[in-house]
């Protein structure tokens, strides 16, 4: 539902600005974001005790380097309509469209062991390759029995199971007698 408010909010903030603008806005929106993984932080801004103008001045005070009154009023929008929630909502969703105009996504692969990074920038390359796209994937270590290969902007869920493969001989040589 956030993600859906977000859109709306972010197709208002967009109309009328370059990429380069649009890049530093998701930055901002990015570094609020991580605020709200702050306890104190939230209880703060979900508090009733808390008025709105106080959460305004707080908001405000934290975006001041940017310098821009479009991003002040934006955020004075989020206040008045009590959207303050959606601020991580709304950085994931311009990290999303910025990388689908720019047509650069990030994506991740897991496996039980340590992939070799020429590995790595090959899938990249040719995953890139295949959507018309700048890929870039990082390794994560887990107890997956296989290799996943996850670009969630783009959709893109590839696996290799072990186990799965496994299965599959065993069914194939069952059949085969």
């Amino acid at each position: 539902m956030e993600e859906l408010i977000a859109k709306r909010y972010i197709k208002a903030l967009k109309s009328g600005l370059d990429l380069d603008s649009l890049k530093n806005l998701a930055t901002i929106f990015s570094t609020l974001s991580e605020s709200f993984k702050d306890s104190k932080f939230i209880s703060i801004i979900e508090s009733p005790n808390v008025n709105s103008k106080d959460k305004l001045d707080i908001l405000l005070a934290s975006v001041k380097v940017a310098n821009s009154e479009n991003l002040n009023n934006f955020i004075k929008l989020l206040v008045e309509n009590k959207r303050i929630n959606i601020i991580p909502a709304i950085a994931e969703e311009l990290k999303k469209d910025i990388a689908k105009s720019t047509s650069t996504y990030e994506g991740v692969i897991y496996s039980d062991s340590s992939i070799d990074t020429k590995l790595i920038e090959e899938l990249s390359t040719g995953l890139g390759k295949k959507f018309n796209a700048s890929i870039t994937l990082a390794s994560v270590k887990n107890d997956f029995n296989g290799i996943k290969v996850d670009v969630e902007d783009l959709g893109i869920e590839i696996n290799f199971s072990k186990d799965r493969i496994d299965n599959q001989i065993i069914e194939h040589i069952i059949k085969a007698i």
